[in-house]
């Protein structure tokens, strides 16, 4: 319960020619007209269970909600004939009704919804609201649910009131004028309360790759849905994060109470959290009253791709149904059926894209029915709607990785998405990537081999200068820069990595750099920073010889960067990989003029023995 009283203590008194009983309220509603209901956890629920027992003299009504939280009696199939349900989201409650055809789903995007209203294309008769007592000025608050609820109020020819003491009253542009509503309708009745669902294993995976996206100093957009809730888990070493989205939970809490949400950063509504919905328990519920931090602002601000453009570093993370191998990403229905709604996902996304240093992530689980279907598809399924476009997408997001899309061919995109499905789906996809001719057709050779190395083998090392290399698994999307690596090489590195004066090489020479095991075969690379994404500087690996258990092992760095404690520094990494792996040693083949590599094998931290034979040094490094 509130513990201070934030509204006027005789508000039934002044206003009490505009109060009615619930009863009282739906009985001016007429049959045949378009009822609003409020959003999420502000579903003024006192006034739906009277609305939903006039049923029987309320035939042919039309509801509709953006979502609702809690239950929706109105959508029992029993009332089909009184009430039509029109969602622009579907929630659980509705869901059923919907896909069973006796509701309806408007897809349409969050930010459109209240020209809807305003334009009278969607004309509303009634809007059913739920709101704070008014202060002493005459103003409401909408609380929790801002969102479209104000412009549905706005709009009706009818708006009827659930005040409710029990209401957070929250600031921002969430005020509504006493006399902007028609009638009141006391209660005092606690408010929906949501319980976030707790993380499974891969929701947790997928919520630390997103996080590492996250920079200090970013705005971020959390989603609907376990996923985007899962990422918060993995802010708490990050510093100076604003939020601006359009619903909380309660986990914001921790990451304000901790310091990690600031909103120092943010270039518009700094030191705030901006939203325009919330839903969680009481305790958020407490926290939000009357609290300063947090400003509520209507879906037309919130949702403007313009204004979530403007903020430097806004990340925007929402979640998919299926992504096909070109990037087309299906939010709102499994093939025919209309599972849940576009929301808020382009105008996010397209905001994100186009803020300074922005990203926008589409995430989701590589796959569904206990593993049985793949969420990375060959093409979508039969029906299912494309949310974002393959033109719109940036990063791809499953427990197995990130894929980059922007501005890739789709080739690239294609091995990228196949590379975050699950592996028990990988070489299927590989399969009818060529059948669509997505790749070419001798990419049937790597078949098996897409694989991604796990994530925690990842290293820096600082050179004298302040550059800091980064160290990580090649990729499969490596393939691009791998290529640019090889033919930037010189002659003479040409010579002393393949002894051999190759002038060019082939497709299947580039494959078999990127397309490996991370066990038998290993390859380390070294990256640094570019404008399209990051170059490749060095290259280390290794390939095992199963009846030895030793692998060989071969480096190359670009000219440049040659000289510098690279090669070392490589060596070292596929040493300590190796022996985890429980390989006994390296062997290495090296010309006798390449004094380079010769030092940095003569300098390893293990047993080290070499012979000359015909201009060629064969080394062993032992382990032991």
């Amino acid at each position: 319960m509130k513990d201070k009283i934030t509204y006027d203590p005789d508000w039934r008194t002044k206003y009490q020619e505009m109060i009615m009983t619930a009863d009282a309220a739906v009985a001016e509603i007429h049959p045949g007209g378009r009822v609003f209901i409020g959003t999420g956890c502000a579903q003024p629920t006192e006034l739906v269970k009277a609305l939903t027992a006039r049923a029987s003299k309320l035939p042919d009504t039309e509801i509709v909600h953006l979502l609702t939280s809690g239950e929706a009696p109105y959508a029992d199939k029993k009332f089909a004939s009184s009430f039509r349900i029109n969602s622009f989201f579907i929630a659980e409650n509705v869901r059923n009704i919907i896909q069973e055809g006796l509701g309806d789903y408007t897809p349409i995007f969050l930010s459109d919804i209240p020209r809807l209203f305003s334009t009278g294309r969607l004309p509303l008769d009634v809007a059913l609201i739920h709101v704070t007592p008014p202060d002493e000025h005459g103003m409401c608050s909408l609380g929790v649910s801002v969102d479209i609820v104000k412009s549905a109020a706005e709009n009706a020819a009818l708006v009827i009131a659930q005040v409710n003491p029990q209401m957070p009253r929250t600031h921002g542009d969430s005020g509504l004028s006493v006399h902007e509503i028609d009638i009141l309708v006391p209660v005092d009745v606690p408010l929906i309360e949501v319980h976030p669902p707790e993380p499974n294993d891969d929701t947790r995976r997928i919520g630390e790759y997103v996080a590492a996206l996250i920079d200090d100093g970013s705005t971020i957009e959390f989603g609907i849905g376990r996923i985007p809730q899962s990422v918060i888990e993995f802010l708490k070493n990050k510093r100076g994060l604003g939020i601006h989205t359009e619903m909380f939970t309660d986990a914001i809490i921790d990451l304000i109470d901790s310091g990690v949400v600031t909103g120092e950063s943010k270039s518009l509504d700094r030191g705030r959290v901006s939203a325009s919905f919330c839903m969680g328990t009481r305790r958020l519920y407490d926290y939000i009253d009357d609290n300063p931090i947090f400003v509520f602002h209507p879906t037309e601000y919130i949702n403007d791709a313009f204004v979530i453009s403007q903020l430097n570093k806004m990340v925007a993370i929402n979640v998919a149904l299926e992504v096909d191998l070109t990037g087309q990403v299906c939010a709102d229905s499994l093939g025919t059926r209309f599972y849940s709604g576009i929301g808020g996902q382009v105008d996010f996304n397209r905001g994100a894209a186009r803020a300074p240093g922005g990203r926008a992530i589409i995430a989701m689980p590589s796959t569904a029915q206990a593993g049985k279907v793949s969420r990375v598809v060959g093409q979508l399924s039969p029906g299912a709607g494309v949310v974002t476009t393959r033109g719109d997408v940036h990063y791809v997001v499953t427990e197995y990785g990130v894929a980059y899309l922007h501005g890739k061919s789709v080739q690239e995109r294609a091995i990228a998405m196949i590379s975050i499905a699950h592996p028990d789906f990988r070489e299927q996809l590989l399969r009818d990537a060529i059948e669509m001719k997505y790749v070419r057709q001798e990419m049937q050779d790597v078949e098996g081999k897409v694989r991604v190395g796990p994530p925690e083998q990842r290293t820096s090392m600082l050179l004298d200068d302040g550059t800091q290399i980064s160290f990580r698994h090649v990729h499969p999307t490596d393939q691009p820069r791998m290529k640019d690596l090889l033919y930037d090489l010189s002659h003479e590195t040409i010579y002393y990595r393949f002894m051999s004066t190759l002038k060019q090489f082939s497709q299947k020479q580039v494959q078999d750099f990127v397309y490996v095991d991370h066990r038998s075969e290993v390859a380390i690379v070294g990256t640094l920073p570019a404008p399209g994404g990051e170059d490749i500087i060095a290259v280390g690996r290794y390939y095992l010889n199963p009846k030895t258990n030793r692998a060989e092992v071969a480096f190359v760095v670009r000219d440049e960067w040659q000289n510098r404690g690279i090669g070392r520094f490589l060596l070292k990494t596929l040493t300590a990989i190796a022996k985890r792996h429980g390989i006994s040693g390296f062997t290495a083949e090296v010309l006798r003029q390449n004094k380079a590599m010769q030092a940095v094998l003569n300098r390893s931290e293990t047993k080290v023995t070499s012979k000359l034979e015909q201009d060629v040094y064969s080394y062993t490094l032992d382990f032991a």
